[in-house]
């Protein structure tokens, strides 16, 4: 029997979804723009997000194969780009037979294409390395890759890299980057690819053959310096909760483990049904926002493993059963994440799985 007594939840809204690509995407008309959702669909649900957009988008990306295999196994069909590429010689067989496109970028990876019998020509993606430092071939390198490469996979070759500070607007270091990959780019007939999220909003020369959307599409903000973004995004997911408690508390009384927040007036302190164990930060301080009864409040003291307190002292009428809204349609999760001084992309990823999705179009 299913049961839900608790009503923690995460509400995830496919319109919005859907909407967010068609807008982005129409920031660059003449790329294709591949949706990512490894991690479980940046903490939306990968299988629900991918019928959702199966038939808006060209392919989507993953991080590596386990992924791409749950996604097989539920029946979406659409290509997959596997970021990481293949992690042993096995995977290059399931490429195969599963359609996905593997993102070559170390040497090990080209010597398992070269053991491929018979000869390998399924679309393969190339990682340069123009200065992130973390995956990809050097320009250098990357050429003699190229050039041991049969014909038949050089047709389908797609040159790829990624930025380190495309979310930074006055950071010399993305057109570096992008001039870095065009001087190798520029010796090739390949496909490109280069822009995420952030390339894709504030790089318009970074617009090649293929754009990889990640966090833009569950609608939140990727750029740190873009506050007015050139087009409106809707957050895709709200998490929530309810009151289960209500406290009055007296001048100098305290809440929670280790007594780190004290009243200095009469106070009402509303406990909430979700904590660290449901993917609330532990370390999310006193004075983090939630939204409940249309205002914002602040939690009060340490989060639990099952709950949090919020000092809701200042607003009227707040009963047991009200919802509390953690980060979503009312209160961007970057917000959220600036009082817990982290990312959007952490707090969406690390929702647990004991706090159930609901899936809505509206």
């Amino acid at each position: 029997m299913s049961y839900r007594s608790r009503k923690t939840q995460a509400i995830i809204n496919l319109s919005a979804l859907k909407n967010n690509y068609d807008k982005i995407a129409g920031l660059a008309p003449l790329s294709k723009t591949i949706a990512v959702i490894k991690a479980n669909a940046y903490g939306h649900g990968a299988i629900e997000i991918a019928k959702s957009l199966h038939s808006l988008v060209p392919a989507f990306a993953v991080a590596f194969i386990d992924e791409a295999m749950v996604l097989r196994n539920a029946g979406i069909t659409l290509p997959m780009l596997i970021l990481e590429g293949p992690l042993d010689k096995e995977d290059f067989e399931l490429a195969k037979q599963h359609d996905f496109w593997l993102m070559l970028h170390n040497s090990e990876q080209i010597s398992w294409l070269n053991q491929q019998q018979p000869t390998y020509n399924e679309k393969l993606w190339l990682k340069i390395d123009t200065g992130m430092n973390r995956l990809g071939f050097s320009p250098e390198d990357a050429e003699q890759v190229i050039a041991n490469l049969t014909d038949e996979q050089k047709k389908e070759l797609v040159l790829c890299s990624h930025f380190s500070n495309a979310d930074e607007i006055n950071n010399p270091k993305t057109p570096a980057q992008i001039s870095c990959f065009k001087v190798i780019a520029d010796k090739y007939s390949c496909q490109l690819s280069m822009a995420n999220s952030a390339g894709i909003i504030n790089w318009p020369e970074s617009h090649t053959n293929f754009n990889r959307l990640g966090i833009a599409l569950y609608g939140t903000n990727p750029s740190t310096t873009i506050k007015n973004m050139p087009v409106k995004l809707t957050p895709v997911m709200t998490l929530q909760s309810t009151v289960i408690a209500l406290r009055e508390l007296n001048i100098a009384e305290c809440v929670g483990y280790g007594e780190t927040w004290q009243a200095k007036q009469a106070s009402v302190i509303a406990t909430v049904a979700i904590g660290y164990a449901d993917g609330y930060p532990r370390h999310a301080q006193s004075g983090t926002p939630v939204f409940i009864n249309n205002q914002l409040a602040p939690i009060a003291g340490r989060v639990s493993m099952d709950m949090l307190t919020v000092d809701v002292t200042n607003i009227a009428n707040v009963k047991i059963g009200d919802l509390v809204e953690l980060w979503g349609e009312n209160l961007n999760v970057e917000t959220v994440a600036e009082h817990i001084n982290t990312i959007n992309y952490e707090l969406l990823t690390r929702v647990s799985a004991r706090v159930p999705k609901v899936y809505i179009n509206e």
